[in-house]
């Protein structure tokens, strides 16, 4: 078969041509990954070092934020790199290897939230069985499965469209290698792939919301039953958190993966992606900590040197 693919690497438009917004763009971008990367993994290790932490929750908490370090790290480095570059190339195999990756994460994060969800559930609903319900292997498997499901969700896509033929035109309207951004510059015919996008896309958004919905339905109906006050107000403020990281994540997905292709626009997609892939790996673990009472407990004890051995 004659191989008609012409096109060997891309060019990434990036955000802006403007030679005076690149310094307030890198810099504002700069910032929040340094503050991407800082929460995150001192929301790892905090959750290592304090024994009062080693509990099911914050270790769904720890893998959240390994997840979210890991796919900003996958977009916004190269992001920042190409604002200083004349022209933002990245290879067809970098490029592959950047949207596995983020898809690989992506993926994991979606199918986490609702085993987050699930957990909060056992806790609330039953309390005194918590734990024995929730054990270590009972955790490993919850936070394998995403995993499990985020390398068959990106092999399948990737391998699909990477078989696609490019010609030509090599300028992804992106600053990463996103997948409706890729498929349109392909020269084939992508109707089966952008069918499996929207079908696997609403697949997976289904079946977690789904699990979300039915746990915090089962979740308000333990919290009514609770008599005190305080009981009621903690059950909240645990689930509290979940839902406004859960809302802020799947809002954006839905709005950029699932809305009709004939209703978007290149710059609205610009600006939802920079929400999930600069934002929201940002947001999640101050979320978790400004609104964490055992957090910002455990945040004191670290620096009082008490929680150290």
């Amino acid at each position: 078969m004659e191989n008609h693919t012409t096109v060997y690497e891309f060019v990434l438009a990036g955000f802006s041509d403007s030679s005076n917004l690149q310094i307030p763009l890198f810099t504002f971008f700069l910032a929040i990954y340094v503050i991407t990367l800082i929460a995150n993994l001192g929301m790892i290790l905090l959750i290592k070092i304090d024994p009062q932490l080693h509990t099911p929750m914050y270790f769904f908490l720890s893998n959240l934020s390994f997840v979210d370090f890991c796919y900003s790290t996958v977009v916004t480095p190269k992001m920042l790199t190409d604002f200083f570059v004349k022209r933002k190339t990245i290879s067809l195999t970098q490029c592959a290897v950047q949207m596995w990756f983020f898809i690989f994460f992506l993926t994991a994060e979606c199918f986490l939230l609702a085993a987050m969800a699930y957990d909060r559930y056992v806790a609330i609903s039953n309390p005194l069985l918590y734990t024995a319900i929730m054990s270590q292997k009972v955790c490993s498997q919850l936070v394998a499965l995403p995993y499990l499901v985020g390398l068959l969700n990106a092999t399948t896509h990737t391998s699909l469209y990477f078989q696609l033929t490019f010609c030509k035109n090599n300028i992804i309207n992106h600053f990463f290698c996103d997948i409706p951004a890729v498929i349109a510059l392909s020269c084939s015919d992508t109707r089966l792939h952008k069918r499996l996008l929207f079908g696997l896309s609403c697949s997976f958004g289904i079946v977690n919301i789904a699990i979300i919905i039915v746990s915090y339905v089962y979740i308000l109906t333990a919290i009514l039953r609770i008599h005190s006050s305080g009981g009621r107000h903690k059950a909240f403020s645990t689930c509290s958190t979940h839902l406004t990281v859960v809302t802020i994540f799947y809002g954006t997905l839905f709005f950029t993966y699932v809305r009709p292709a004939s209703s978007s626009s290149t710059q609205e997609d610009k600006m939802v992606s920079m929400l999930y892939t600069v934002l929201i790996p940002m947001l999640n673990p101050l979320i978790y900590s400004l609104r964490n009472k055992e957090v910002k407990d455990a945040v004191r004890r670290v620096l009082r040197g008490k929680s150290l051995l």
